[in-house]
């Protein structure tokens, strides 16, 4: 079995969409510009907002397929990914780097639009609700998949990763750093003055 055989279509109908979806966040910001939000955050909220939809959607699709096999539960942390190298290197290599890619886009793209989600544990906690809820349903709805924790932790893991990847990004322009509350500042150096 072939993964592009398997998944390609998703890949192309995902790609297919990118036109639909740029449009879309165009539409939004015009929308939240005529609203009277300012131009930068109309649009760094609407790309922010349709890019996590975007690149989180195809990868849930994919996990929520029903597949014609018996489902599986593994609820102790670590003992599906040994059943996954088991497999062979490569299918442990395309289970780990799929999963870190599922909530990856969520995860760099939170803190842009939401800055209560600005800490990578807050994106770690976020990817794995995410994935949790995710491996729930393939659970509840007896999709021949399996609901893993490990799945859970290297989702959680992919989202931090990006978020980390994307930290630059999470001011907007012209944001300033502003220190937390509490934190000391250290004073400004003196100009030494000429005599």
């Amino acid at each position: 079995m072939s993964v592009w055989r398997e998944w390609g279509h998703v890949v192309l109908i995902a790609f297919a969409l990118v036109p639909v979806a740029a449009l879309v966040a165009a539409g939004l910001a015009a929308l939240r510009v005529r609203r009277g939000v300012p131009r930068a955050v109309a649009w760094r909220h609407s790309a922010a907002e349709i890019g996590m939809l975007a690149t989180t959607a195809p990868w849930v699709w994919m996990i929520l397929t029903p597949l014609d096999a018996p489902g599986q539960v593994f609820l102790i942390p670590f003992t599906d990914l040994p059943n996954q190298a088991a497999e062979g290197l490569g299918f442990l290599g395309y289970q780990v780097a799929g999963n870190l890619l599922v909530f990856a886009g969520l995860g760099a793209l939170a803190p842009v639009r939401w800055p209560a989600l600005r800490g990578v544990g807050r994106i770690l906690l976020l990817g794995a609700a995410a994935s949790a809820t995710v491996e729930t349903l393939q659970y509840a709805l007896a999709l021949g998949r399996v609901a893993s924790i490990d799945d859970v932790l290297v989702n959680a893991t992919g989202a931090a990763l990006a978020a980390l990847l994307s930290r630059p990004w999470w001011r907007g322009p012209g944001q300033r750093h502003q220190p937390r509350p509490g934190a000391s500042v250290p004073p400004l150096a003196e100009t030494p003055t000429r005599a």
